[in-house]
């Protein structure tokens, strides 16, 4: 359920700020949205797998913890970042 090397530099490319971040709220909110995707559709498939259902809500966690702080200095990137990512803010 881990991703990709070349899977990890895609989400980088796409939603990097300038072009050696590596670290910014956006890429690190793209890769947990991507992971969450994944566990999901394990979950979905698996669903005695608690100990992964334990590790989603976590991962759901961080990025929750992240839009807010996104949210909280810049109120234009975030509503875009969620637009982009599909999720609801």
């Amino acid at each position: 359920m881990a991703l990709t090397q070349q899977r990890k530099q895609e989400l980088i490319a796409d939603y990097q700020v300038h072009e050696t971040d590596t670290g910014s709220s956006e890429v690190q909110i793209a890769m947990l949205t991507e992971r969450i995707n994944r566990l999901s559709e394990h979950l979905k498939a698996n669903q005695q797998d608690h100990s992964s259902r334990r590790g989603l809500l976590k991962i759901i966690g961080q990025r929750k913890q992240l839009l807010a702080y996104v949210q909280k200095s810049n109120k234009e990137k975030y509503q875009a970042l969620i637009a982009r990512l599909g999720i609801r803010g």
